[in-house]
């Protein structure tokens, strides 16, 4: 297998078309090496902060109630990225507390949390593979703006960032490229259980394959989720993280720009290193957030379940599940509290009134009837 300095990557082509230049890539199937002192640094940082959030996250129990949680803002937050206005508070409700207006965009939030749940129960099973994107998109994809434009299916025709072909920021290879392309991703992402192994650091390969998939832009809707999501699907899958609990589309929202230039950047000067150096920082940057993020969560928990559930004596089993379930939804109503619980409606509402009380949960509507409940403290902490 062919051995190169990642310094030496060659980005592609840009080819004429009729009225158009699409960009053929190279692909990236090799032995990389790294001889920038730089990125080698970046990198050691990187693996010693997401071993200590993996190590963090093995330490917290029902770490899954917290998942939820992180899924739900990689939602908004990859979403929001391509346009939609959900905000985080507002993909925490249920879709008929949500107005008609913002309907479609929460659909869309929602769809991909779904997306984010079958890929990680199909990995049981499945390698991150051609089969595994192309089920991930079809999920992000149904019953959502875009579902004309071939759920599940790689493009059939030329794609472009931009207003028109002709103007475009950005055009990617032609459709018929496409699988060529996606095998060598695919030979590239399952490398070490190759025939000709290559061994890769992981978090280097994750960066090349997240550039790599937003160039061939595969589909004709929604590459860019299904690439950031790639990023938190291969990092389980290679047992960096046993949980998934790193997502990096905070930082490239709150980066947006960067992130953007840093990807072109690549196709029109070959400069992988300064693109590696941004994704490197971005992981360093979220796995610190997240370990405080986790160490905020151990502090009001504590802080609830030691001080506060205590007062109320012989309600505390039924308080102490129910500040479980505020973990994993923490806006809801009385029926979802009777639901949940398995209570009658009086006990419910006894149970909210002593949380309001208590300064755990804030009432949002003003109303009598129909009130919905916020866990507005732990809310904060994403």
């Amino acid at each position: 297998m062919q051995s190169k300095d990642i310094k030496d990557f060659r980005s592609g082509n840009w080819v004429q078309r009729y009225e158009y230049k699409s960009f053929a890539p190279t692909k990236i199937h090799l032995q990389w090496f790294l001889s920038d002192p730089v990125i080698q640094y970046l990198l050691s940082e990187a693996d010693r902060h997401l071993g200590r959030l993996d190590a963090f996250s093995e330490l917290i129990p029902d770490i899954d109630f917290f998942i939820k949680m992180h899924v739900t803002k990689e939602a908004t937050l990859s979403s929001k990225i391509e346009g939609t206005k959900t905000s985080f508070e507002e993909a925490l409700l249920k879709e008929e507390d949500i107005g008609p207006q913002k309907k479609d965009d929460w659909k869309e939030v929602h769809s991909y949390i779904e997306a984010v749940n079958q890929a990680t129960l199909e990995m049981e099973r499945l390698p991150i593979s051609t089969r595994l994107i192309k089920n991930t998109h079809k999920t992000l994809m149904q019953g959502v703006r875009g579902k004309e434009k071939l759920p599940g299916e790689f493009r059939r025709s030329q794609n472009w960032i931009g207003n028109s072909l002709k103007n475009a920021v950005f055009v990617p290879p032609t459709h018929e490229e496409i699988p060529d392309l996606m095998k060598d991703l695919e030979d590239f992402i399952n490398a070490e259980s190759l025939k000709k192994a290559i061994n890769v650091p992981h978090l280097i390969k994750i960066a090349i394959i997240h550039y790599q998939f937003e160039t061939i832009h595969p589909f004709l809707d929604g590459n860019g989720r299904i690439g950031r999501l790639l990023i938190t699907l291969y990092l389980k899958e290679k047992g960096l993280l046993q949980k998934p609990t790193l997502y990096l589309s905070d930082f490239f929202e709150r980066n947006r720009k960067d992130y953007y230039d840093n990807l072109t950047t690549v196709r029109t000067k070959n400069d992988m290193e300064q693109w590696i150096q941004f994704f490197l920082t971005g992981v360093i940057e979220t796995a610190k957030k997240s370990v405080a993020t986790f160490q905020h969560i151990i502090k009001l928990r504590n802080e609830i379940e030691l001080n506060k559930l205590i007062s109320l004596g012989r309600k505390q089993a039924d308080a102490k599940r129910l500040i479980n379930e505020l973990y994993r939804q923490p806006i809801l109503d009385s029926s979802q509290v009777i639901n949940l619980l398995n209570i009658h409606a009086s006990t419910a509402n006894r149970l909210l009134a002593d949380f309001e009380r208590l300064g755990i949960l804030k009432e949002l509507t003003g109303y009598k009837r129909n009130r919905i409940y916020v866990f507005e403290q732990y809310i904060k902490l994403f």
